[in-house]
């Protein structure tokens, strides 16, 4: 029987190897592939391993002298058998080898979190996808993984992924959350969990930013913003950028955890532990950065069109307001009217180019709505930057 299959297409070709590969029959793979390969050593190959289901010494032997003579060989579609064996013996960390996912669908399941580059999705009483809006987001959730992880053995409560999925052309992450509820739905539940809420999303709050991470392990918070100002450049009076960008760059360096997109269906409750979702924006930076980005999430997105905040996190613009309102005097122990009011306005400054840069991107300018947006972000930005003279609290 062949155990191998070749086929040629877009200048390269395609090894489909199938079956158990050992020392009965290595000579005769070889012989194989030897032949699919006489097209010459510049041609690119990949070896789909879908239908591969065992390979010994013998058999990876053979993938070395591929390799040998096509230094980009890469695998794809291994079934979890076969990747053991190639993490096993360090194939894994000497070219690219892509797993094959078990296909999932999220028809009819309840979205239980969202995020800057995804969604979560309960699939059963005791698991949970997040889903990718990039459909080539294995580095995405790599990285999401990692930081994760890190982030666990820092001492944060998050759910840790234990799988890849393929989801609707995408990929996702499957975790385990038992029977968790997200903080979005308890405010939606009832009003007697208000006071509830705003005490977790407070303590967990202060647990990440009490988190110091080591040197190099996160991006900066305050570089990503700086980053995205000469966007802004051409919309901003000059004495007005030059201000905003002498604030930003006058506030410290903090290598101390902010999570980059915190609200409440981010954080799920399981029994009386809050845990943390949607990684991938972990960072480092001083405070008054993590509030920018709350501030867009409850407030400042749905700004102009107040109802939107329902579809995002599922309760009322007011009740976005008032909860903003009571878990900031909660953080700072404080709950004068006028310091709420002074780091929302600074909040605001630093999370404007967030919203501007995101619509200028989609070609916001040529759509009357999102100018209508743009234009009301960069006249309250402005506003603000005159206003104060530093971005601290």
């Amino acid at each position: 029987m062949e155990q191998v299959k070749a086929i040629f297409a877009d200048d390269m070709v395609t090894l489909q190897l199938s079956g158990h590969i050992d020392t009965n029959n290595a000579s005769e793979i070889e012989e194989q592939c030897n032949d699919a390969l006489n097209v010459g050593p510049e041609i690119p190959v990949i070896i789909d391993a879908a239908n591969l289901e065992y390979i010994s010494s013998a058999g990876l032997r053979i993938l070395l002298k591929i390799r040998k003579k096509h230094p980009d060989l890469r695998i794809e579609h291994v079934s979890s058998e076969v990747y053991e064996i190639l993490d096993m013996t360090g194939f894994t960390q000497m070219l690219p080898i892509e797993r094959a996912y078990k296909e999932i669908s999220i028809e009819g399941c309840e979205m239980i979190g969202q995020g800057a580059n995804g969604e979560v999705y309960r699939i059963d009483p005791e698991t949970v996808v997040k889903t990718y809006r990039n459909p080539d987001s294995l580095e995405e959730i790599r990285h999401e993984r990692e930081v994760a992880r890190e982030a666990f053995i820092l001492g944060i409560p998050t759910a840790i992924s234990y799988d890849i999925v393929r989801v609707n052309g995408s990929y996702g992450s499957v975790f385990e959350l038992l029977n968790a509820t997200s903080l979005s739905r308890l405010l939606t539940e009832s009003e007697d969990n208000f006071d509830y809420c705003a005490e977790q999303f407070v303590s967990l709050l202060k647990l990440i930013h009490s988190t110091e991470v080591p040197e190099g392990l996160l991006p900066d918070a305050r570089e990503d913003v700086i980053s995205w100002m000469p966007s802004l450049r051409e919309y901003l009076p000059t004495h007005t950028y030059d201000k905003m960008m002498n604030m930003l760059e006058a506030i410290p360096q903090d290598n101390h955890m902010i999570h980059g997109d915190y609200h409440t269906k981010n954080i799920m409750m399981q029994g009386d532990e809050a845990l943390l979702i949607d990684m991938d924006t972990l960072a480092v930076g001083h405070p008054i950065f993590e509030f920018a980005f709350m501030f867009n999430a409850f407030l400042g997105y749905n700004e102009l069109t107040p109802d939107g905040l329902i579809g995002f996190l599922g309760f009322s613009y007011d009740l976005g307001k008032r909860f903003w309102n009571k878990t900031l005097g909660l953080y700072l122990g404080d709950d004068d009217p006028a310091l709420i009011q002074a780091i929302t306005d600074k909040a605001r400054i630093i999370g404007s180019p967030r919203m501007i840069r995101r619509y200028l991107r989609r070609g916001g300018l040529d759509n009357p709505d999102d100018r209508r947006y743009i234009e009301h972000w960069l006249n309250k930005m402005t506003e603000m930057i005159e206003k104060y003279d530093d971005l601290l609290f």
